[in-house]
């Protein structure tokens, strides 16, 4: 098959097209004939060797490695204990996130647990559905049903979405892949929501339910808002701690990139929560998603698509930001 494949770390230049061994089926798996592949930040960061995390996090892996998780496609063939799917069956699935895996995204064959699949939603292609996996089921996760019982090592407690109906949502990064699920997440859980992105996604954050919107390049949020009951930090970080002066007394902050979050004293002192968890493969949810996917509750947004021999280029776009949805890979 061919594949997108790497050989050392480093930038989009280290992402091979080229040929690669179809991967061996093994128990509980099924093969997909890949049509689509959707790009999520723990690309670049496996691609680059997860530089930002302590040494002692940075994964040990075995070169050449196949980057990616979120698929869309078809069942070629299904390992005999496999009862779930059938051959010929259109899905999509995050694969083996947050582990690594032999079978990854980046190629025209991947092998996927069937603990990691769903049917793909029957009202969109596979683009878009490829474009669903790990941003929705991140948003889902912080926002609606958690759905692992996996503790975050950087906090001291489980995370515990938060009620939503009635309550006034700010979603920072409105404008990107996790973003822009999650407002609508919100809106479809009754809340009302103050999206933050550039001014050039206003009119579309607006389609998709936001009830306020703040220009990040001529505001900032934390100045202008406040008696917030949840924030939503898509983009985290070092400094998501700012966000904390909008939040009431009860209120909680959900960083994305729980990351070098410094602001636990103040955020004690202030009478919010702080938390974040790690999105995990789930197919029973994703099963649970393609109904408000079908139903056209949830829309997904393509920022741009790239056949799968551009990688690179898609790394490239990435690396760009101010993304608008979801990149795509796609495979003839």
């Amino acid at each position: 098959m061919k594949a997108i494949r790497q050989h050392e770390f480093g930038g989009p230049e280290v992402l091979i097209y080229e040929d690669a061994p179809i991967p061996k089926l093994h128990s509980g798996e099924v093969r997909v004939r890949v049509h689509a592949i959707g790009l999520n930040p723990p690309d670049w960061y496996l691609r680059d060797g997860y530089k930002m995390l302590p040494p002692e996090w940075q994964p040990k892996v075995p070169f050449p490695i196949i980057l990616g998780t979120d698929i869309s496609g078809v069942i070629e063939a299904v390992a005999n204990d496999v009862k779930e799917f059938t051959v010929g069956d259109e899905v999509y699935a995050m694969v083996r996130f947050p582990s690594y895996g032999p079978s990854q995204a980046y190629a025209e064959y991947v092998n996927v647990p069937v603990s990691d699949l769903a049917l793909k939603p029957k009202n969109i292609d596979h683009l878009h559905a490829a474009a669903v996996p790990m941003s929705l089921l991140t948003a889902w996760q912080f926002m609606i049903e958690l759905g692992h019982n996996e503790q975050n090592p950087l906090q001291p407690s489980k995370h515990e979405p938060t009620p939503l109906k009635g309550k006034t949502v700010l979603i920072n990064g409105a404008g990107g892949g996790v973003g822009h699920f999650a407002l609508q997440l919100a809106k479809w859980k009754g809340a009302k929501v103050i999206a933050v992105a550039s001014g050039k996604k206003e009119t579309w954050l607006r389609e998709l339910g936001a009830d306020e919107f703040i220009d990040y390049t001529k505001s900032s949020a934390e100045d202008i808002v406040r008696d917030i009951d949840l924030v939503i930090d898509s983009v985290g970080g070092a400094k998501s701690g700012r966000f904390l002066r909008t939040l009431k007394r009860g209120g909680a902050l959900f960083p994305i990139f729980p990351l070098g979050f410094s602001g636990s004293k103040e955020a004690e002192k202030l009478g919010v929560t702080v938390s974040a968890t790690q999105v995990r493969s789930n197919g029973a949810q994703l099963a649970q998603l393609s109904s408000l996917l079908d139903k056209g509750i949830i829309r997904v947004v393509i920022d741009s698509s790239f056949p799968l021999a551009n990688a690179r280029k898609a790394h490239e776009r990435a690396a760009e930001g101010h993304i608008q949805g979801k990149i795509v890979l796609t495979v003839v």
